[in-house]
């Protein structure tokens, strides 16, 4: 009877510092995916830094043109946070 207190407090743990916070990056990805446009610079997992050409609504795929040509990848290839790099910041 007297773990049930600490079994309770690390499953809240557990919930608000791994889960929850999941749970938001998984959101935010998705909702940078769907936002994804023609003509927007992105920058891959793999380090390739390109404009978006053509977005496939079919498959998920885009066609990203890099100095090197144009190449077809999927869209949960292109990372969120070295994109965000490339935007200006917002002046306050």
């Amino acid at each position: 009877m007297d773990q049930l207190p600490f079994l309770l407090l690390m499953l809240v743990v557990f919930v608000f510092f791994i889960i929850l916070p999941q749970q938001r990056r998984q959101k935010k990805e998705r909702n940078f995916m769907d936002t994804l446009k023609k003509g927007d610079r992105v920058i891959t997992k793999s380090g390739i830094h390109g404009k978006i050409a053509e977005l496939n609504d079919k498959d998920d795929t885009c066609v990203v043109e890099t100095l090197a040509g144009k190449i077809k990848m999927e869209r949960t290839s292109i990372s969120l946070e070295l994109s965000q790099k490339l935007q200006p910041k917002e002046k306050k």
